[in-house]
């Protein structure tokens, strides 16, 4: 970080340099690869930028973030993602499922497939193991393709705090002279050494360190976050204002994304006049846009979840239903 006083016409003068020499816009911007999404948010995910993710258990944060890698990686930039929950093979079965569901017109493809592939007590070369697994032999492939562009690092809320995140990040940058897409899954269990034991001290210290963090360098944060146990419990949406730990998380934030389930959280007249509207919403994820520094916020965009195959269907749409706050209909 240059912390040195500088000039408008100083930044002026750079920023011709850059046009000058052919380094557009799109160098600024990490496309997540979901439809309806980038445009929203102003072209995808953005140089210096703090997003956060939110989402009751169970809606597919893990999913959503890992689907936005994968797109990164296979763009040809870097990806480092920090897992506190999830081992590295975990991301690595949701991988090839992803990747597997995507061309499969069959509709066979599952994921717990391929992790009965990994766990089998044969041995033997992984082809071997994924040979009866349905199109896995194509996502192997696939998965190789990008895969040494997709780092992972297994993080521990008793050891990895914001300085150990720093090196890798720089560990990242020397091996492959880009700096990464960052995803912190997730910020809440970011280690804060001598800290406040306070969890609202502790959230705001987090939260704005990795805010200056994606300042810092120049690249996107995307983090995960949890939410207030009042937006956990049945017939209510999550807002911003639910997120765990401290406002800061919604003042430093430059975008915040909310995941729910279409069914909880559309207005009860599409289901009492159209009983089979309830199967249908089941199978479908609203994505909020609650604040949104580069366009539009209080968009609600849907997603197909396809979570048997690890990943949400990319080809999205404003929702054209009415949404609420507090669920007034249940089964």
């Amino acid at each position: 970080m240059n912390d040195e006083l500088t000039t408008i016409g100083a930044t002026l003068t750079l920023t011709e340099d850059r046009m000058r020499g052919g380094r557009h816009a799109s160098e600024r911007l990490w496309p997540t690869g979901f439809d309806g999404l980038d445009p929203v948010i102003g072209g995808g995910l953005r140089q210096g930028s703090l997003v956060l993710l939110a989402g009751a258990q169970g809606l597919g944060k893990t999913t959503f973030a890992v689907q936005v890698c994968r797109t990164v990686a296979r763009s040809g930039r870097p990806v480092l993602y920090f897992s506190y929950e999830h081992d590295a093979e975990d991301l690595v079965l949701k991988l090839m499922a992803m990747e597997a569901g995507e061309r499969d017109d069959s509709h066979q493809v599952r994921l717990t497939a391929f992790r009965e592939a990994f766990d089998a007590t044969d041995t033997g070369p992984i082809e071997e193991r994924l040979a009866g697994v349905p199109g896995a032999l194509r996502a192997l492939a696939e998965v190789r393709s990008y895969a040494e562009r997709l780092f992972v690092h297994r993080s521990t809320g008793s050891r990895t705090d914001l300085a150990a995140i720093r090196a890798r990040i720089d560990e990242v940058h020397e091996a492959t002279g880009t700096v990464p897409l960052v995803v912190v899954d997730y910020l809440q269990k970011v280690l804060v050494p001598g800290g406040p034991v306070d969890e609202v001290e502790r959230s705001t210290a987090i939260v704005e360190g990795l805010k200056d963090l994606a300042i810092d360098i120049s690249a996107p944060v995307l983090a995960v976050v949890a939410a207030e146990k009042q937006a956990l419990r049945s017939g209510t949406r999550m807002r911003t204002h639910h997120l765990r730990g401290s406002s800061a998380l919604a003042y430093e934030a430059d975008v915040i994304l909310v995941l729910s389930n279409k069914f909880d959280v559309v207005a009860r007249h599409h289901l009492t006049y159209d009983l089979g509207n309830a199967e249908r919403f089941r199978q479908w994820a609203v994505l909020s846009v609650e604040k949104n520094r580069f366009g539009r916020d209080g968009v609600d965009l849907e997603y197909r979840k396809r979570f048997e195959q690890g990943r949400f269907e990319p080809e999205g749409r404003e929702v054209a239903e009415q949404l609420i706050d507090d669920r007034i209909f249940t089964e």
